[in-house]
């Protein structure tokens, strides 16, 4: 059975019912494929960045594990932005590059097709004082994926045009903004512009699946027949 792994930050990465609502990518994904024929191992861990995650040799059981024509998703930017903290940041256009080569080359030395994909979007990205921008380590994704001749998914162009497509509060469901006494995990609610529902897991990850169709070949192979038919806000 083709396997896909998943590394990335919280985005993607399993949540537990401790955290419910948030959602990652990765833990929806399996809703685009071909389920018996392919399964998701999602490595992706909440805060790392692609130096953290190299640093913590959390690579490595991916690489043990995978085989050829497996598949590796490699998801990360959040973290990798922030230059205030060292033990995560990762300068675009070098580290983070250099990161994502080691991805790829872990991936081909197993045979494995690697995909790169950008950062997804947070909801307040046109927000002139909005902390972090995806600009420079999206294009870096784009840039390195050219270089190396790999499978690109630009999921940070997709998210952003998305978001700027719905109507503002459909835009809030798809993000940890949560309201008072519903949610046991936060019961002060939540006003959270990074994190993901499960309505917005769903809807991003479908943007991946529309991405994956569009490469053709083993990528759209993945997909199950009838991948794009959820018409969710935002898939129509």
């Amino acid at each position: 059975m083709t396997t896909i792994f998943w590394a990335g930050d919280s985005t993607v990465q399993t949540n537990s019912i401790l955290t419910y609502p948030q959602t990652g990518i990765g833990q929806v994904f399996d809703r685009y494929v071909k389920r018996d024929e392919v399964r998701i191992e999602n490595h992706a861990r909440n805060g790392r960045s692609t130096k953290s995650f190299l640093d913590e040799g959390l690579l490595m059981p991916i690489y043990d594990r995978m085989t050829r024509g497996d598949f590796l998703f490699v998801q990360f930017g959040h973290n990798d932005e922030k230059q205030d903290d060292p033990a995560r940041y990762a300068a675009p256009f070098g580290e983070y590059s250099e990161n994502l080569e080691r991805f790829v080359n872990a991936a081909r030395n197993k045979g494995a097709y690697p995909v790169l994909i950008t950062p997804l979007t947070r909801r307040l990205w046109r927000d002139p004082n909005a902390p972090f921008r995806h600009d420079q380590h999206a294009q870096a994704v784009r840039e390195t994926a050219a270089r190396l001749k790999a499978a690109l998914v630009d999921l940070c162009r997709m998210s952003e045009e998305l978001v700027d497509a719905i109507p503002e509060e459909e835009s809030r469901s798809y993000y940890m903004n949560l309201p008072r006494g519903v949610y046991p995990a936060f019961p002060e609610g939540l006003c959270d512009n990074t994190h993901l529902s499960p309505k917005g897991a769903l809807a991003f990850g479908g943007l991946i699946a529309r991405s994956l169709h569009a490469l053709g070949g083993e990528y759209a192979a993945l997909l199950f027949e009838g991948y794009d038919q959820w018409r969710g806000e935002g898939m129509r």
